[in-house]
C-alpha cells in the first residue's frame, strides 16, 4: 500500500477539487483578479498623474527656496523692490501667470511672464531657445516660446503670429522658439514679462515672486518671519510658501483627493464581492467533501492539517487571482491612460501626459490584499470542517447541521449596530472612513444573517401552502417538495446567496447614487438656468471677456428684457487648499433663491452690515463659514468685511464658491467687465430673433450663444464622461453576480445527486426534478434581489447623505432607477432559473441507482 506524503496528499486533494469543478474555481479566482486588477490599475494611474502633475508644477518653480503668492490672481508689482531688497534674498524672480483665451477654443493656454535674467538663476527650465538669427527674442515685446505640447496642439511655425483673445479682440504673438525642457503633454507658453503685462493688460501687476537666498538662510525661519511681515504690512493680501511643501501638495492633492479615493473604493467593491463568492464557493465545497474529510481524519489526518489543507485551497485561490490581476491592473493601467487620459474623463489633471510606472510595494500591497481576501473567504468553512466529528460527518444528510453554526444570529445583529453608529461618524481627513467601513460592516452583517432570513421565509411559506394543498389532494407535488427543500436547508441556501446578495446590493446602491446625483445635477441646473439665453465668450481662460461697450450693445438688442452679467475670479482663502471661485452678479438679497439653489435659512440684509454673500456648501465644511457670520475676503488688494446671508448648491466647483452682488463687487474693484450674461427676453420675441440680433453684432465671432436645454445637455454629457468609470464598475458588479448565481447554484444542484437520485426511486419524474430546481433557484434568487435591493437602498442612503457630502461637500435628493434595477433582477432571475435547469440536466444524467450508490 503506497501512503501519500503529505505535501503529495495536499496537492493531490487541490488538484482533485479544481479538476471535478473547474467553472467554479474559475469564477472565485477571476472575481479576486478583477478585484485587484481594477484597484492596482486605478492607484497605478492617480499615481502616474499626481506625481506628473506634481512635477510639471515643479518644473515652473525650478530651484526657488521660498514663493509669494497673492491671495487674488494678481497684486501690485510694487512689493518686488521689497521683497528683493531683504538682505537674505540672493535673486528675486518676478513672475505673471496668464490663462491665455485662444479664439475658438474652450481650452486655455498658460502662459508665463519672466524677466529672463532673473529667472535664469531660479527657473532656467522657463527660458525660451531663439533662433541664432533672433538672439534678441527673449525680451522681444512680440515673441512667445511653446512647449512641444502648445506648439503642437496650436500648429503653430517659426515666425508666424498666434491669435490669443483679449476682450472680444485679439492678440498677435509670433512663435519664436521652443520650451526644450518642458515636461511631455505640458502646454505652456513664455514670454518677457513687460511684454506680457503690456499685451495682456495687466500692466503693474505680478501673480509671484520667486526668491532664491543666500547661502546660510534658513528657510523655514526665513519663511516664517516674511509670512509675518508681509501680513502686517499688506494683511491678507499675500501667501507664502516653499515650492511642493505640505502647503503645495495639499493644494494639488485637495483637487483631486475625494475623486480619487472614492474611485479606489468603488474599483475595490468587484474584491469585496469576490471575497463573499470564495467563502460560498469554499462552503459549498466543504459541505459536499464532508464525509470525505471524515473519511481523511478517521485514517489519521490531524485537525491542523485538515484545517491547513482547506486554507491552502484559499491561499492558492488568493495567489492565482492577485497574480493574475497585477498582471491585468498594469495592463489596464497602460491601456486607460493612452485612451482616456490621466483623469479618467473627470478633468483633474489635464494638461498632462503621464506614463504608467510599476511599483513593487504597491503591487506587494495589492497582491497581499488579495490572498488575505481569499484565507478570509475560506477561514469559516476551513474552522468548521477542522472542528467536525468524524463520526457524525461520515453519516449521509448532516450537511445543514454542520453549517448551522455559521447562522448565529447576534453578531450580525451587533454589526447592523455599529454600522448605524458608524454611518454618523465625522470624516477622518475629510474623507468619509468610517462611512465606508459602516457599509462594509452592513454588507458583511446581512450576508450573515441570510441563512436565518432564508429560514423563516421558507419556513414561513412552507406552512401556508400546506395549510393551502391540505384540502387539495390533487395539487402538484413540485412545489410542496421545493418549499420543504428550502424550508430544511436554509443554511445551504443562504450561502449560496452570499455571493449574489453582495453584487447585486452594492450594484442597486452605486446605481442609486449615480442616478441621485445626475437627476440633482438636473434639477440643479434647471433652477440655476432661469433665463432664456445665456451669452459668454467662445475662448477659454481669463483673457477674453465683454467690456462695457460689450455689455452695452447686448443689452440694448431689441427684444431683451432683461440681463445678467455675471463676472468670475479665484480667491486664496488658506495657503493648504486650492482657490475658491468668487462669483459676482446680480442677486436679490431679500429672494436669493430666485437664481440660486439655496440650502438652509436666508438671512435678509440688515442696515449698517457689511454687504451680504452666498457661501456654497463646500465653504461651510472647508472653512467652517456660517449664515450670520463676518467673513473677509481678499478683494482690490486688501481685506473686504462681508456677511453671510445663506448657503447654496454648487455641483460645478468642489473647492468651494461664493456669491456676491455685481454691484458690490464692481464698488470695491472698479473691474467693469464681465465673464458671461443671461438673457430674458420680452413677451412674444423669438428666441431666433434675438440669436441673429447677437450674430449680427460686431464681435459675434467670439460669442457663444445657447439656450438652458443646450447647456444642460452639454452637462449630461460631460457628467456622463466622468462616470464612465462608475458605469463600468457597475457592468462589472453585475458580471460578477451572474457568474456567481452560476458558479454556486451548479455547484449546489451537482452536489445534490444522491438526492434527486433518491426522488426518482421514489416515484419523481426526470421533469418534475428540474421544474423543483427552475423554482428552487428563483425563489433563492428572488428572496436574494429582494433583500439586496433593501440593503442596497440602505447602502445607498449612506453613499448619499454621508458618504458624498462628506466627500464633494455637497448634498443631493434620492433618485431610485427602477428602470436599471428591475432590468439586472430580471437577468439575475433568469440566470438563476437557467443555470439550475442546465446543472440539473448533468446532475440526473448518471441514473437513479449509480445516484444512491455511496449509500447502500
Amino acid at each position: 500500500m503506497t501512503v501519500l506524503a503529505p505535501g503529495r496528499l495536499g496537492s493531490w486533494l487541490l488538484l482533485g477539487e479544481w479538476r471535478a469543478h473547474p467553472v467554479r474555481t474559475l469564477v472565485a479566482v477571476a472575481a479576486i483578479a478583477i478585484g485587484i486588477a481594477l484597484g492596482f490599475a486605478i492607484h497605478l494611474i492617480n499615481a502616474a498623474a499626481f506625481n506628473e502633475f506634481s512635477s510639471a508644477i515643479k518644473g515652473l518653480s525650478g530651484v526657488a527656496d521660498v514663493q509669494v503668492r497673492g491671495t487674488e490672481p494678481t497684486f501690485d508689482e510694487a512689493v518686488y523692490p521689497v521683497l528683493a531688497a531683504l538682505p537674505e534674498v540672493a535673486v528675486a524672480s518676478p513672475i505673471l501667470e496668464v490663462e491665455a483665451s485662444i479664439p475658438g477654443q474652450r481650452s486655455a493656454l498658460k502662459i508665463i511672464g519672466i524677466d529672463v535674467f532673473r529667472a535664469g538663476f531660479i527657473s532656467p527650465d522657463l527660458v525660451g531657445a531663439p533662433s541664432e538669427e533672433h538672439l534678441q527674442d527673449t525680451l522681444a515685446d512680440d515673441a512667445i516660446f511653446l512647449s512641444p505640447a502648445a506648439q503642437q496642439w496650436l500648429s503653430a511655425k517659426p515666425d508666424q503670429p498666434l491669435p490669443f483673445q483679449l476682450g472680444v479682440g485679439t492678440v498677435a504673438l509670433r512663435y519664436a522658439g521652443a520650451l526644450q525642457s518642458a515636461r511631455a503633454g505640458q502646454r505652456l507658453g513664455v514670454m518677457d514679462i513687460g511684454a506680457a503685462q503690456w499685451r495682456f493688460d495687466r500692466l503693474g501687476k505680478l501673480s509671484r515672486v520667486d526668491l532664491k537666498l543666500r547661502a546660510g538662510v534658513n528657510r523655514d525661519v526665513f519663511k516664517t518671519r516674511l509670512q509675518q511681515r508681509l501680513h502686517s504690512d499688506y494683511p491678507g493680501r499675500f501667501l507664502v510658501n516653499q515650492p511642493n511643501d505640505e502647503d503645495q501638495s495639499s493644494r494639488n492633492e485637495g483637487m483631486s483627493r475625494a475623486y480619487r479615493v472614492n474611485l479606489t473604493v468603488l474599483a475595490l467593491v468587484a474584491l469585496f464581492t469576490g471575497a463573499f463568492l470564495v467563502f460560498s464557493t469554499q462552503a459549498l465545497s466543504v459541505i459536499r467533501r464532508r464525509s470525505q474529510f471524515a473519511l481523511l481524519r478517521v485514517l489519521g489526518m490531524e485537525r491542523r492539517q485538515l484545517l491547513r489543507q482547506i486554507l491552502l485551497e484559499g491561499l492558492c485561490l488568493g495567489v492565482l487571482g492577485s497574480a493574475l490581476g497585477i498582471a491585468a491592473g498594469y495592463a489596464l493601467a497602460a491601456t486607460a491612460l493612452h485612451f482616456m487620459g490621466a483623469d479618467l474623463g473627470a478633468g483633474f489633471f489635464s494638461g498632462v501626459r503621464p506614463t504608467v510606472h510599476f511599483t513593487p510595494v504597491a503591487a506587494g500591497v495589492y497582491f497581499a490584499l488579495g490572498v488575505v481576501v481569499a484565507l478570509l473567504g475560506c477561514a469559516a468553512p476551513a474552522w468548521d470542517a477542522a472542528r467536525a466529528k468524524p463520526a457524525v460527518a461520515l453519516k449521509s444528510g448532516t450537511e445543514e447541521a454542520a453549517i448551522s453554526r455559521l447562522a448565529t444570529v447576534w453578531p450580525p445583529l451587533a454589526g447592523i449596530a455599529v454600522a448605524a453608529l458608524l454611518s454618523q461618524a465625522p470624516p477622518v481627513f475629510e474623507l468619509p472612513i468610517f462611512g465606508y467601513l459602516s457599509i462594509a460592516l452592513l454588507l458583511v452583517s446581512v450576508i450573515a444573517l441570510m441563512p436565518r432570513l432564508a429560514a423563516g421565509v421558507f419556513r414561513a411559506a412552507h406552512r401556508r401552502w400546506s395549510a393551502v394543498v391540505a384540502s387539495r389532494p390533487g395539487a402538484s407535488p413540485v412545489l410542496t417538495l421545493t418549499l420543504a427543500r428550502l424550508a430544511n436547508a436554509s443554511s445551504q441556501a443562504g450561502i449560496a446567496l452570499g455571493g449574489v446578495l453582495s453584487s447585486f446590493s452594492l450594484m442597486v446602491a452605486m446605481a442609486i447614487m449615480v442616478s441621485s446625483f445626475r437627476v440633482s445635477l438636473d434639477d440643479w441646473m434647471r433652477h440655476i438656468l432661469p433665463a432664456d439665453i445665456y451669452v459668454s465668450t467662445v475662448s477659454g481662460g481669463t483673457t477674453a471677456g465683454l467690456r462695457p461697450a460689450e455689455q452695452q450693445a447686448i443689452a440694448a438688442l431689441p427684444g431683451v428684457d432683461g440681463t445678467d452679467f455675471l463676472r468670475v475670479q479665484a480667491i486664496a482663502l488658506a495657503a493648504d487648499r486650492p482657490a475658491v471661485a468668487l462669483i459676482a452678479r446680480d442677486v436679490d438679497a431679500n429672494a436669493p433663491g430666485k437664481v440660486l439653489a439655496m440650502v438652509g435659512d436666508i438671512r435678509p440684509p440688515v442696515s449698517g452690515e457689511p454687504p451680504p454673500v452666498w457661501i456654497s456648501e463646500a465653504i461651510v465644511d472647508l472653512y467652517g463659514m456660517q449664515v450670520g457670520a463676518r467673513i473677509e475676503l481678499p478683494l482690490a488688494g486688501r481685506q473686504q468685511p462681508f456677511t453671510v446671508a445663506g448657503v447654496w448648491r454648487d455641483y460645478a466647483r468642489p473647492t468651494g464658491s461664493i456669491q456676491m452682488r455685481l454691484a458690490d463687487y464692481r464698488a470695491i474693484t472698479g473691474d467693469r467687465d464681465a465673464s458671461s450674461v443671461a438673457l430674458w427676453l420680452a413677451p412674444g420675441t423669438s428666441h431666433a430673433g434675438v440669436e441673429r440680433a447677437l450674430k449680427a453684432l460686431p464681435f459675434a465671432a467670439t460669442l457663444d450663444i445657447s439656450t438652458p436645454s443646450d447647456i444642460r445637455d452639454m452637462s449630461m454629457k460631460i457628467f456622463d464622461r466622468s462616470f464612465a468609470i462608475t458605469y463600468l464598475l457597475e457592468a462589472i458588479a453585475i458580471v460578477i453576480g451572474l457568474f456567481g448565481v452560476a458558479a454556486n447554484f451548479s455547484a449546489q444542484t451537482l452536489a445534490r445527486a444522491k438526492e434527486f437520485g433518491m426522488l426518482r426511486h421514489v416515484g419523481v419524474t426526470r421533469r418534475q426534478i428540474l421544474a423543483i430546481l427552475a423554482i428552487e433557484g428563483g425563489s433563492l434568487t428572488a428572496l436574494g434581489i429582494a433583500t439586496g435591493f433593501v440593503l442596497g437602498w440602505v447602502i445607498s442612503l449612506i453613499l448619499v447623505f454621508v458618504v458624498n457630502p462628506q466627500s464633494f461637500h455637497w448634498t443631493m435628493q434620492l433618485h431610485l432607477p427602477w428602470g436599471l434595477l428591475a432590468a439586472v433582477a430580471a437577468l439575475l432571475l433568469s440566470a438563476a432559473a437557467l443555470t439550475a435547469l442546465l446543472a440539473g440536466r448533468q446532475s440526473l444524467s448518471g441514473g437513479p441507482i449509480r445516484a444512491v450508490r455511496e449509500d447502500w
